[in-house]
């Protein structure tokens, strides 16, 4: 395993431009397109109940592309049964409010560790790989080691909006978060807020696999081109991590036989 670090690009926000006025313009595929020949190593969509973006329409065209694709989704039987009729490569399991305009924190996977249980074990026996979005902290890591999930994404919100001595103590819990998942088999991801000026330290890492950015990519290409804002976004995470072997060295262990 080498210590490249992969892009997963969310499209959800072109998506979002679209349904602004209606019509087919600009189209999300045609994106994914784009950020695939840009370096992209995935493509992240979030199937919302209200789909406010994403729709299932799109959803069928996106199984069409080269790259893994990575549905986010809520855990509902209605999005259960979307993601087995699908089979997309990766299902992230992530909180949803209808009232909320993005993704407001983590999964609460501890305090819903009974709920969240089929909905893991029904899209692994599918072959789907999964994955909970979830706060950097070791009870949320414990519950998702216990729900057998193989993946786990950190969700990076709070680093990405505090500042000073508040953001070195977040960046050093999601470092030591992405040790204790690697030392315990469980593959470490991360997204949230990331921009150009705050990538670099989260892409140091070592042991994060992938980082998943969205809003910002869509944004900055407003004004550069898409292809333009994933690779400078892949160019700043490479100089930030060199092509190393990841290592799951370190102290801590949860201890929990992983069956």
């Amino acid at each position: 395993m080498t210590g490249k670090l992969r892009l997963g690009v969310n499209i959800d926000h072109v998506a979002t431009i679209r349904n602004a006025r209606g019509g087919v313009h600009p189209d999300p595929l045609r994106a994914a397109l784009a950020a695939a020949a840009a370096g992209a190593d995935g493509i992240t969509a979030h199937l919302r109940e209200d789909r406010r973006h994403i729709t299932d329409g799109d959803l069928d065209r996106l199984m069409e592309i080269d790259l893994p694709l990575n549905l986010e989704m809520a855990a509902t039987e209605e999005m259960l049964g979307i993601a087995l009729r699908h089979r997309p490569h990766a299902a992230c399991i992530v909180p949803e409010r209808r009232e909320e305009r993005t993704t407001e924190g983590g999964l609460d996977a501890a305090g819903q560790f009974e709920m969240l249980r089929p909905f893991v074990d029904r899209l692994q026996s599918a072959g789907i790989r999964t994955s909970l979005f979830i706060e950097p902290s070791e009870a949320q890591l414990d519950a998702a080691l216990r729900l057998g999930a193989p993946v786990i994404e950190f969700h990076t919100g709070r680093f990405a909006h505090v500042m000073g001595e508040e953001q070195v103590t977040e960046l050093q819990r999601i470092a030591d978060m992405a040790a204790l998942a690697a030392k315990n088999g469980i593959e470490p991801h991360a997204g949230h807020g990331l921009i150009f000026d705050n990538v670099a330290p989260i892409a140091a890492i070592p042991q994060l696999a992938e980082l998943n950015i969205g809003h910002f990519l869509i944004g900055e290409a407003i004004f550069t081109g898409l292809e333009a804002s994933v690779k400078r976004m892949r160019a700043m995470m490479d100089a930030a991590r060199p092509s190393t072997p990841r290592s799951n060295s370190g102290e801590l262990s949860l201890g929990i036989d992983r069956r």
